[in-house]
């Protein structure tokens, strides 16, 4: 492959996968960096400390077991990779394996820090919120700029080894199973996770606030510390997993599609269309580490949302003209406009932020539909489920056109810069999923912040601390919600974008030039792809519900026969340990059948029908990205009513209200942390399978 020297620039186009490496090295450091001042902080009381560390022990322990039967999984596939598929001979199952590592390490740094800065936080909160705000989001930056930097260290260097130093043969299929392998790990990290958090949750509520009477995070209910566990393994490690998954998926599917659309095109314009993802990936991590450095905590000042987005906009800003300084510097001499390939990134900033505002629009309590479910709760139970349902539908709506426009747009974009390359348009839409996660690194720090806040409330409340301090924990987790919604909705809307870009390069790759609904096998492909995700919801929500009814009966176990626990007696303790093993125990074994879903159902019709495959594809991608915007948004929306009310709205805590309200919430768990955010990666699952092993399909 020819190198072209760009006209009044020192280096040429092959230093832009360096220029990567560089960056995520520089993303790496900055979460060493924040790693260090938190340690530094001060970790409170004994009590506090001791609250800590039963926290990050239960969690820890989660993680080691979950990783082991992960592992077992992992090994599988690989030795699968490496039989069935003829580039899998060892480089498809090495870069499986890659993939697979770097998501766990994420998954696993993160969680040490997060369950190190809740304490310090609750800690810093009692000097006031200008003290808090930047322990608790520099907690969540460990996590988000070890997500962001090891999925672009990853796609850069399998680049760079498989494709320019080894040029194996299939390099770019190899590149793809990168993203499998980090793919399988945020699936069962999800899944799992979200089912340990929801078990606890539920639980702990139903039996604490609801029939015991007693406080959220009150140290009498034997729940609380799984509960706060749970925040962690599903909210952290399990969100960071996948976005890890979303990011490196998104960096993938433009370099396999320009593999195949490129094939024929000039060797520097091919070149270009290779590298542009990966310095897309580098210019969004530069940016994504200034928006960082301007969160900080202002004195006096409870708006921490005004200062968050803050952050994550100016980080947008940067990266979408960065990312127009970048395509005119790649497509100079290339195409008429390279302006316009810059664009289509811009298009996905806009419709990722589009996306985030309106699950921030439908689930903070600034805005009318949370205020809506809050004065329900007054009519009992029913309404509230019923008006969260009817918001979370409603939501569907708004997100649909964002996205159909970003595709329709990013299309034109991709068309109009290169009119002479046949289905060039489709290379834009991938380039648009890479624009809705260019600033992953800062996305995924203000969502990890959240469950670091909401520990440091629980730490609080178990410690007995002044209830001031309380109350700046509490306005720090509202915000919390809200934040780890707009990532959701940056995730599940790229997760539509990407996949329709991987089901491209899939069709590609097996010869499917048309979807032909008249040909029975594509019909019934579609039927059973439509039902797949409702099917695996269905199996998470019972899994959840499976899980809470043996934590429900244990922690009434422990109130009826340990005496003087309910009543608070000094000395009384419950047995937390028993209640983080049930829920450990529950997910690990509850999360086997839904993830094993979205690897053998591609695998079992695409070795019958590569256009029932293709069927199967576009249903599944349809209904599940419905599914999980209505599930996140209405989940969100319970919570965040739930909230309101505890804040002092309709009777405040201990109201028939806030009773109402609560059993919202808690039919609203598995929605917004289970099975929701798990949609997203089912979809991109089924289809990154497809593409991996389509070249034995046929």
């Amino acid at each position: 492959m020819r190198t072209k020297q760009l006209e009044g620039a020192d280096n040429d186009v092959d230093s832009v996968p360096y220029l990567a490496v560089v960056a995520a090295l520089a993303g790496l450091a900055l979460a060493a960096y924040f790693s260090a001042a938190v340690r530094a902080a001060d970790p409170g009381n004994e009590r506090m400390q001791e609250i800590m560390g039963a926290i990050r022990e239960g969690a820890m322990a989660f993680l080691r077991r979950e990783y082991r039967w992960i592992a077992v999984f992992v090994a599988g596939m690989c030795v699968l990779i490496f039989v069935v598929l003829d580039y899998g001979r060892p480089w498809g199952a090495i870069a499986y394996l890659a993939g697979a590592i770097s998501s766990a390490v994420a998954g696993f740094v993160g969680m040490r820090i997060a369950t190190a800065a809740n304490a310090r936080t609750a800690q810093a909160a009692r000097t006031g919120p200008q003290a808090a705000l930047p322990i608790a989001f520099r907690g969540g930056a460990v996590m988000g700029f070890t997500v962001a930097g090891l999925g672009l260290l990853g796609i850069a260097l399998s680049y760079l080894v498989f494709v320019k130093w080894l040029e194996v043969d299939d390099s770019f299929q190899v590149v793809a199973t990168f993203g499998l392998g980090a793919s399988s790990i945020a699936l069962f990290a999800r899944v799992g996770g979200g089912i340990f958090t929801k078990a606890a949750d539920v639980g702990a509520d139903l039996v604490g606030k609801v029939e015991a009477g007693i406080p959220e995070d009150d140290p009498r209910n034997p729940a609380t510390i799984a509960d706060n566990v749970g925040d962690n393994v599903g909210d952290v490690a399990g969100m960071g997993a996948d976005l890890f998954e979303s990011y490196a998926g998104s960096l993938v599917a433009p370099l396999v599609l320009a593999s195949l659309l490129f094939a024929t095109s000039d060797p520097d314009l091919r070149e270009a269309a290779f590298l542009f993802p990966i310095l897309i990936g580098a210019l969004g991590m530069v940016a994504s580490i200034i928006g960082a450095f301007l969160i900080r905590g202002r004195k006096g000042s409870l708006d921490f949302g005004k200062q968050l987005h803050r952050g994550t906009l100016t980080a947008a800003a940067l990266a979408a003209a960065f990312s127009i300084a970048g395509s005119i510097w790649l497509f100079n001499d290339l195409i008429e406009r390279p302006v316009l390939m810059g664009l289509t990134i811009v298009v996905g900033l806009g419709a990722g932020l589009g996306i985030g505002f309106v699950s921030e629009y439908f689930t903070s309590d600034h805005y009318p539909p949370v205020k809506r479910l809050a004065k329900q709760s007054s009519t009992g139970p029913a309404t509230v489920i019923i008006g969260g349902v009817a918001e979370g539908m409603l939501s569907t709506a708004a997100s649909v056109l964002l996205v159909v426009g970003a595709i329709g747009l990013s299309y034109w974009l991709g068309n109009e810069a290169m009119p002479t390359i046949a289905s060039s348009g489709l290379f834009g839409v991938s380039l648009a999923a890479i624009g809705m996660l260019a600033t992953t690194g800062a996305v995924v720090a203000v969502d990890a912040y959240g469950p670091i806040a909401d520990n440091a409330g629980g730490i609080a409340e178990m410690a007995q601390l002044p209830p001031e301090v309380r109350e700046v924990t509490d306005s720090l987790d509202s915000v919390g919600n809200t934040t780890a919604a707009v990532a959701k909705g940056f995730a599940i809307g790229s997760a539509a974008i990407t996949a329709l870009a991987l089901f491209r390069a899939f069709s590609a790759s097996v010869g499917l030039e048309v979807i032909d609904l008249e040909r029975v096998q594509v019909t019934v492909g579609l039927f059973l792809g439509a039902v797949t995700p409702f099917v695996f919801a269905a199996l998470t929500m019972q899994s959840v519900g499976r899980a809470a009814h043996e934590m429900i009966e244990e922690v009434r176990r422990q109130f009826a026969s340990i005496p003087g626990l309910r009543e608070g007696k000094a000395g009384v303790r419950p047995d937390y340990a028993r209640c983080v093993d049930i829920s450990t125990r529950a997910a690990l074994r509850e999360m086997v059948i839904p993830g094993g879903l979205a690897i053998v159902l591609p695998l079992l019709i695409g070795f019958v029908s590569t256009e029932a495959l293709g069927g199967f594809l576009a249903g599944s991608l349809a209904t599940g990205f419905l599914l999980a915007i209505f599930m996140a948004n209405s989940g969100g929306a319970w919570d965040n009513a739930k909230k309101y009310i505890e804040a002092g709205a309709m009777g405040g805590k201990g109201s028939e209200a806030h009773k109402a309200a609560v059993v919202g919430d808690t039919v609203g768990d598995p929605f917004k942390d289970t099975s929701g955010p798990s949609m997203n990666i089912l979809i991109k699952v089924m289809t990154i399978v497809s593409l991996v092993f389509g070249p034995s399909f046929i």
